[in-house]
């Protein structure tokens, strides 16, 4: 049988260590293979080199130095890692960085305000006590920024099913809940009750960069 050809890589130009040229697109690559990609992250252009084995999360915290995004178990189960790709929640320990070429990612870091203070959902996992040693606290805030996106005006109950997804070991998830359902009355209030959340704020306000992060 003619094997499948590997889609993950489309939009991802393969670059020799040490060489401006580029691959075919398409092709399996080596452990050693450099990619060019572009993302937008938190609203700023980043033209990222990365090898073709780096994690998202790993060119996040190491190529783009946004630290705010933590990584706990690196097999996708505690949630801390999340971030929002293209509006939706993502596991960014589970992704290459290649296969997002060309997308958008949100980070803790995304979710401040418009003035650069804290956005609504970090204001109320604040005021609300949301949070304890605080290391889950950014896959907390992105997978409520995203479920209040949806649903401006949730029940306790559908609160508690947004955060199912994400594990926290202090808190015992009560002032979690509190959070939620205060967050969305911020964003209420922020927008005269219609409840729509606003676009993230930038956490840059310069033009493109480009990062090297072939180490």
């Amino acid at each position: 049988m003619t094997p499948e050809p590997d889609t993950r890589l489309v939009g991802a130009t393969a670059v020799t260590p040490g060489d401006s040229g580029t691959a075919d697109r398409g092709t399996v690559p080596a452990a050693g293979d450099l990619f060019d990609i572009t993302l937008r992250v938190n609203r700023v252009p980043y033209t990222v080199r990365v090898p073709a084995r780096r994690l998202l999360s790993d060119c996040l915290r190491h190529d783009l130095k946004l630290t705010g995004t933590h990584v706990g178990c690196e097999h996708g189960v505690c949630g801390a890692c999340t971030v929002l790709l293209d509006g939706e929640p993502v596991r960014s320990c589970l992704l290459l960085a290649v296969t997002v070429d060309g997308q958008s990612v949100t980070t803790m870091e995304g979710c401040r305000g418009p003035d650069g203070g804290l956005g609504p959902v970090q204001r109320a996992f604040m005021e609300c006590h949301g949070l304890q040693c605080g290391f889950c606290t950014p896959g907390f805030v992105t997978t409520v920024t995203a479920f209040l996106a949806e649903n401006p005006d949730p029940t306790e109950e559908q609160a508690r099913e947004a955060i199912g997804g994400n594990l926290c070991r202090c808190t015992g998830y009560q002032n979690i809940v509190k959070s939620v359902l205060r967050a969305a009355e911020l964003i209420r209030a922020a927008d005269g009750g219609a409840g729509h959340l606003r676009e993230p704020g930038s956490t840059n306000g310069n033009g493109p960069v480009t990062v090297d992060g072939e180490a």
